[in-house]
């Protein structure tokens, strides 16, 4: 199958879906006639749909042909202001500012739509007018970058409405810093920490001022009650627009205003400097909050950490990092396939993959000896044998971080690629003879045939040895050693012992062991030297002493060393040997999140979305309320039939089959109106009352319209809805979504939640689908362009197409039987899925969605993996806007989405219209996916220029002209082009998505003591880590503060109804519930209080972290038995006590 049939076929298969949603919603059933989710085919259309105005698509067509995205929106918010899409005054200024966002966010977020609740023109103190935008939380949504930017969109709005700029006061720029630090202490930090003279001089350099609603119950305490503020409460969404926005991500901003050419902002570049990388670590928080339980598993820039490795695997890019999958069982488990990584650089965080060809890790045993943990298998055995981590193993990047994270290149280690290309550069400079190499014991086909597949195949010692020699290319990394961790001292002791122990194999005509002193033992773990112990001494194996002897110059023993040189110098000085640094940089990681895989749940649980009030029990039982009471009295949507006049909330009038109509009755005059808003008192009319329903003759009419013939005894609804219109869900789908064991979101979807994972190539084998399958699929041939015959060879994965994990792919299952109940039983049409098992969902179309979007990206089922991730094509992952970093999307069968997610079930709060399928994207247009995407290598091989490169820490823009990446590509087959993608390359391989742990430690181990007890031991076996340290921090971010968080939660906490689950800011006089009396319970208990204080204690004691974390703890328990005292009998004080 070609691309255009592959596109064909996508289309193919949701035309089909889409017909049949059609025809089901053409029954009247649901709120509205037809799918609700609106289908668009690009950036334009999404744009138009969601904000803009009619006909502004066109026009976002014919200007994107000639210009970039950034000026687009510029250009556009121009036309709309000067009215040349019919808009004019205030309205059209807003209009202008949303359309640009949402050109800017590539029309996939909420941001336009909720995240700019409005503008006005306002007063300054000289009398002349300025505008103000006000944000509200959904801003977020949009992006760092693009948040800053909608200040200068609105700036250039302003310019056009003839306003002047905003003059803040000194009082209304201390107002937003309070309210900045109020925010980080009250609520959540930002992600950036800026200083408050650079605040300060930005707010008031504003030209716009940003302002919103409010968006938390937290109150300012020193400037209130500002005339030009109309609230006391923070504004988080104007915070982060300038915090982490304009601020955060100043550099951008600065980048795309010059290259516009848009003025007045210059004074941006003085505010924020390019940040040093010990700036950029403190920034990403790499070491900062560690968290109980999740380990360090090396220090920044600390000897024996991760080495970096320069490349990309099938499995990694896209902020995915490579790791040996020996590494993952070495690390005791805590790493998986799916788990996030915060790391030091060059971004913040990534999930990990298995690579198999990257250097493993190094470990010392309990027995002395030193062993490279080559494969999964042997880590297993050594498990309960390994003392420490004398090297974690590569931590393989991709060069494509470092461009999209604008980070100068860090210096490669010699690994075998690098090896390789000078290796290939002599042999063509160099002719050497056959008879040469055959004195050598080398043969060109042999040099060949290592060139050919360096990653697999790896000269002998010998072989390694003549290479260096004939052809003066550095020492192959197999047999290269961690040389630069020794000292000039160092050396020269190792060096005298291995010739008293050549003088004592002399004499006794026999290789002897190396003497095991402490002082030449620890030299051996630094270099990283395979060894045993035997006899008491230290026996290292053939090919690597005989490595060590000419690196040593054990037939030169009369070239001294030289104080002046360093330690690599002198080797070579010795042996006439070039020995590379093994390691360029070490990159400093730590565990993040743990993969996910599992079901999107409400909390609590809910099966439908009809509102049973008090009389489902706390459980909002709709079954036990039919039991219970004939009659409930709630809150739902006021319907008429227009043919009996009949008042109803169904879409159907039960009593003579015609459809209803929403009738709007004015809350202030009572009078039924046309519209939703009242001609006469000019307020919004409303189109819900509290009304009496029969929820049981509901209840038990609804089970036999599904032909269920005993009703279900639990069946979740909610206790009221908050949608505008209060327009419940019919209950026949809670009944089968109750029979299925299913549960559904806010907008009536059913999800499936997984960690993101980039994937390009796959193999049958792997996902468990047969050849036949594939072919179907339009897998003919392998990406080698050869007929596919083998499930073990590999296929390059088509852009929509994705690899989901066993349990979404069984909880699918469920989902389609649920979909084909619904279509037969309720909709009177036809199954579709007719699914059994997880194998027949291979070919089906899915949706997926990033919670922070409100776009739909349409992906087909064709494999399954054993771990906790969805893999899927980069450019996949990035129409979501999204990397894999470590987040998680939720899945959607097709079906299920068309069928049931209804606008009118979306709650009425700024932030409702989030994480709701309210457009679609069929085909993918590889030029409009979140660019991070644009950034990813995809050659086969790195050359050599780029190794020499990074030794000089170069910008990666300029070499980026010999690395091939997917911008590049696209600019060749053109930026219109909506094509797939293929023919991308990877430069190291694995042979199996599913081989290494697939299951974090950490969700392994059930209580914090063990999680923690785990982390410990893991840090003090790992050379790059200070236990100590770490106990320090875990004590400090995240022990101490959660325990003194919760006893000031207590003090604050609300009273819970058990009955109603009714919430209670302070109790009631009764003492019961105000609402049903039932009695009412506390909300924080002691053992919430005191469940780390154990682990606490510990801590403290084990490792000795001295007395000030000692009594702070002491005084800590001393509070909580002031408030829990047990006292003859009493298990509180009471106030006549102490009088």
């Amino acid at each position: 199958m070609n691309d255009s049939s592959y596109t064909c076929e996508i289309q193919r298969r949701f035309g089909e879906t889409y017909s049949l949603a059609e025809r089901a919603r053409s029954k009247g059933i649901d709120p509205s006639p037809k799918p609700e989710s609106a289908v668009t085919s690009d950036v334009a259309e999404r744009v138009e749909k969601s904000v803009g105005p009619e006909g502004v698509a066109t026009r976002i067509r014919e200007l994107t042909r000639t210009m970039p995205r950034e000026e687009v929106a510029f250009k556009i918010a121009e036309e709309i202001v000067l009215g040349k899409f019919g808009i004019g005054g205030e309205e059209a200024g807003e209009n202008a500012i949303r359309t640009a966002l949402s050109i800017l966010d590539e029309g996939r977020t909420v941001a336009p739509i909720q995240g700019v609740t409005g503008i006005k023109v306002k007063t300054n103190p000289d009398r002349s007018k300025y505008l103000a935008v006000y944000f509200a939380g959904p801003i977020r949504s949009a992006g760092g970058t693009e948040m800053g930017l909608t200040l200068v969109v609105s700036d250039y709005v302003r310019r056009m409405m003839g306003l002047d700029r905003y003059k803040a006061t000194e009082e209304e720029a201390r107002r937003f810093l309070e309210e900045i630090r109020l925010h980080e202490r009250e609520l959540t930090r930002f992600q950036f920490r800026v200083s408050d003279t650079e605040l300060l001089s930005v707010f008031t350099r504003l030209p716009v001022e940003a302002t919103g609603v409010e968006t938390d119950p937290v109150e300012v305490v020193s400037f209130r009650n500002l005339p030009r503020i109309e609230t006391n409460r923070v504004r988080g969404g104007a915070l982060r627009v300038v915090n982490d926005g304009l601020i955060g991500r100043g550099q951008k901003v600065i980048r795309i205003i010059e290259k516009i050419g848009i003025t007045g902002w210059d004074w941006l570049k003085e505010i924020r400097s390019a940040p040093t990388e010990e700036e950029e670590a403190r920034n990403s928080m790499f070491m900062d909050d560690v968290i109980a339980g999740r380990p360090i598993f090396c220090f920044p820039n600390t000897q024996g950490g991760f080495r970096l490795r320069y490349g990309r695997s099938r499995n990694t890019g896209l902020a995915a990092l490579g790791m040996h999958p020996a590494t993952m069982r070495v690390l005791r488990d805590f790493v998986a396939t799916g788990t996030q990584l915060r790391i030091e650089a060059p971004g913040k965080a990534g999930v990990v993959a298995p690579v198999e060809s990257i250097e493993p890790s190094i470990v010392k045993l309990k027995d002395g000896s030193v062993v490279r943990v080559e494969t999964v298998q042997q880590a297993a055995e050594l498990a309960k044998s390994v003392q420490q981590v004398l090297f974690v193993g590569d931590l393989l990047v991709a060069f494509g971080e470092f461009l999209e994270n604008n980070r100068p290149l860090l210096p490669s280690g010699f690994v075998e690629e690098w090896w390789a290309k000078l290796l290939e550069k002599e042999l063509h400079g160099n002719n050497i003879d056959a008879s040469a190499l055959v004195q050598a014991g080398l043969s060109h086909e042999r040099l060949h045939e290592i060139l050919a597949n360096p990653l697999i195949q790896f000269p002998s010692e010998k072989e390694a040895l003549s290479i260096s020699k004939l052809f003066g290319v550095p020492l192959h990394p197999r047999f290269t050693y961690f040389w630069e961790g020794l000292s000039f001292d160092d050396l020269g002791y190792l060096r005298d012992a291995f010739s008293c122990s050549e003088a004592q194999s002399s004499a006794e005509k026999a290789v002897s062991a190396l003497p095991n002193t402490p002082r030449l033992k620890g030299i051996l773990e630094t270099l990283a030297v395979p060894h045993t112990m035997k006899d008491g001494g230290i026996e290292v194996p053939e090919d690597h002493r005989s490595v060590l002897r000419s690196c040593l110059g054990m037939e030169n023993l009369n070239v001294p060393l030289n104080p002046e040189f360093s330690v690599l110098d002198n080797v070579f000085q010795i042996s006439g040997l070039r020995v590379r640094r093994k390691v360029g940089s070490y990159v400093g990681a730590r565990m993040g999140r743990p993969e996910k895989a599992k079901k999107r749940e409400m909390k609590p649980t809910v099966h439908c979305l009809f509102p049973v009030g008090l009389h489902g029990g706390p459980r909002r039982n709709i079954a036990e309320a039919a039991r219970a009471n004939r009659l409930i009295t709630v809150e739902v949507t006021k319907r008429r039939c227009p043919s009996c006049r009949m008042v109803t909330h169904q879409t159907i009038c039960s009593k003579c089959g015609n459809s209803t109509v929403i009738e709007y009755v004015c809350p202030r005059c009572g009078r039924p109106v046309p519209s939703n808003k009242c001609p006469s008192c000019k307020i919004e009319a409303a189109c819900y009352e509290s009304r009496s329903i029969d929820v049981g003759e509901l209840f038990h009419s609804a089970c036999a319209h599904v032909g269920v013939d005993r009703a279900p005894d639990l069946v979740k609804g909610v206790k009221g809805l908050t949608s505008e219109g209060r327009t419940p869900e019919p209950i026949e789908k809670g009944i089968l979504r109750a029979k299925f064991g299913l549960s559904m979101f806010k907008d009536g979807t059913i999800r499936f939640d997984a960690t993101n994972a980039p994937l390009t190539h796959f193999k049958g084998s792997e996902v468990g689908v047969g050849i036949e399958k594939l072919r179907e699929l339009g897998y003919g041939a392998d990406f080698r362009q050869r007929p596919l015959v083998d499930g073990d060879q590999l296929c390059e994965l088509k852009m929509q197409d994705i690899v989901v994990p066993e349990h979404c792919a069984e909880y699918l299952v469920c989902v389609a039987k649920f979909v084909d109940e619904l279509l037969q039983k309720l909709y009177g049409l036809p199954s579709y899925y007719n699914a059994r098992t997880k194998d027949d969902l291979v070919g089906h179309l899915v949706f997926g969605m990033s919670p922070h979007t409100s776009v739909g990206v349409v992906g087909r089922i064709v494999g399954f993996t054993k771990a906790s991730v969805c893999f899927a094509h980069p450019l996949w992952h990035a129409a979501k806007r999204r990397d894999c970093d470590g987040d998680e999307d939720a899945i959607m069968l097709a079906l299920d989405v068309l069928l049931n997610f209804s606008r009118a079930y979306l709650p009425a709060r700024i932030g409702g219209l989030m994480d709701a399928p309210l457009l679609l994207t069929v085909v993918l247009n590889p030029a409009e996916v979140a660019r991070q995407a644009f950034n990813m290598e995809v050659v086969e091989t790195l050359p050599l220029e780029f190794f020499e490169q990074t030794s000089r820490q170069t910008d990666p823009k300029l070499v980026q002209d010999i690395i091939e990446t997917v911008s590049q590509r696209l600019e060749v087959g053109g930026f219109g082009s909506e094509v797939p993608l293929e023919g991308f390359g990877f430069t190291h391989f694995v042979s199996d998505l599913n081989v290494g742990n697939l299951e974090s430690q950490y969700k392994r181990l059930g209580t914090m003591l063990e999680k923690v007890q785990e982390q410990m031991q893991l840090a003090e076996s790992i050379v790059a880590v200070k236990a100590t340290d770490v106990a320090r921090r875990v004590l400090s971010t995240h022990l101490m503060r959660d325990v003194t968080g919760n006893l000031k939660a207590f003090s604050t906490q609300k009273f819970r109804c058990t009955k109603c689950n009714t919430k209670f800011r302070r109790i009631p006089l009764k003492g019961v519930c105000q609402r049903c009396g039932g009695k009412l319970a506390l909300t924080v208990h002691r053992g919430t209080i005191e469940k780390y204080i154990e682990v606490a204690r510990d801590i403290i004691k084990r490792y000795d972290l001295g007395k000030y974390h000692e009594e702070r703890l002491q005084l800590i328990e001393d509070e909580i038995e002031s408030l829990f005292v047990e006292e003859d009998g009493k298990k509180q004080k009471v106030l006549g006590e102490f009088m």
